[in-house]
C-alpha cells in the first residue's frame, strides 16, 4: 500500500492563526525534540540544535562554524555569490528558530540563537564582496539585538529577579547605542522605535518589581559624580555579586 505523501491531516488538526504564531515543540520519528511552527500554507519544521535545517554544510554544525573554520586556513577571503545565498539561508533559519523559542518562552535559547546571528553578521562583514550586500545585514543588528536583550531580560527576571533584568535591558540598550554610533547615527537613537520599546519595558519592569536605581546604575552614577569612594564600593559589590 502505498504511503500518502501529503499533510492534510496534520493541518486539519493545526489550523492556521493569522492573529497568533502558533509553535510547539514536538518530537520527531527517533524521539528527538523537533520545533514546529503554523504558517499561512503549511508548516515549518525546525531542529533544535545546530542548524535549524538538520543540514551539515561542508560537515560542519552550521555555516557559520564552516566560516569561522575557514577563517583559521584563509584569513582573507571574499565570499562568493553562492556562499552570500548560504549566510543568507542561514540568517532566516536562524531568525525562525529564534521567534519559536520567544514564543515557547525558552528564553535562554533564544539569546544562544540571537548570539549565533550576530556572529555570523560579523564574520560575513569581514568577507562580504560589497559594502551593500553587508548593509543588508547590518540594518537588521538592532533588531537582533532588540530580540536578544527581551529574551535575556526575561530569563534573568526568572532565574535572579528584577534588578538583572532591568540591568539586561540597560546593557542591550548600549549594545545598540554602540551600533547607532559606529554607523554615524547616534542622533537617531532616543528616537528609534526599538529603542523606546525596550525603554518602556525596562521602567514597566522597573516598576512591577519595586527595582531602583540598579548596581551598576549607582556605580556609573558615584564614577560620573567623581564620588571614587563609593564607586570603589559598589564597583567590590558587583565583583562579588558577578563571582556567584
Amino acid at each position: 500500500m502505498k504511503r500518502p505523501r501529503h499533510i492534510d491531516r496534520l493541518l486539519k488538526q493545526w489550523p492556521y492563526d493569522p492573529t497568533s504564531l502558533a509553535v510547539r515543540l514536538e518530537k520527531g520519528s527517533d524521539q528527538r525534540d523537533i520545533l514546529q511552527m503554523r504558517v499561512d500554507m503549511g508548516l515549518l519544521q525546525l531542529e533544535v540544535v545546530g542548524r535549524p535545517d538538520g543540514s551539515h554544510p561542508h560537515g560542519c554544525e552550521s555555516y557559520l562554524e564552516y566560516l569561522k573554520m575557514r577563517e583559521l586556513k584563509e584569513s582573507d577571503f571574499e565570499l562568493s555569490e553562492d556562499e552570500c545565498n548560504e549566510v543568507d539561508r542561514e540568517f532566516m533559519q536562524m531568525y525562525h528558530r529564534r521567534i519559536c523559542w520567544l514564543r515557547l518562552e525558552y528564553y535562554r535559547r533564544a539569546v544562544m540563537d540571537a548570539d549565533h546571528t550576530l556572529e555570523l553578521m560579523d564574520v560575513s562583514t569581514r568577507h562580504s564582496p560589497d559594502e551593500e550586500w553587508t548593509m543588508t545585514h547590518e540594518e537588521y543588528r538592532p533588531f537582533v539585538w532588540f530580540q536578544r536583550t527581551q529574551a535575556l531580560a526575561l530569563a534573568e527576571l526568572m532565574e535572579n529577579g528584577g534588578e538583572a533584568a532591568v540591568q539586561s535591558f540597560n546593557t542591550g540598550l548600549e549594545a545598540i547605542r554602540k551600533i547607532f554610533i559606529e554607523h554615524d547615527i547616534e542622533e537617531h537613537f532616543e528616537n528609534d522605535e526599538l529603542v523606546q520599546r525596550l525603554e518602556m519595558l525596562r521602567e514597566s519592569m522597573r516598576q512591577e518589581y519595586e527595582v531602583g536605581s540598579t548596581l551598576l546604575e549607582r556605580l556609573n552614577a558615584a564614577v560620573a559624580e567623581e564620588k571614587y569612594e563609593l564607586a570603589a564600593k559598589l564597583r567590590d559589590e558587583l565583583a562579588r555579586r558577578e563571582s556567584f
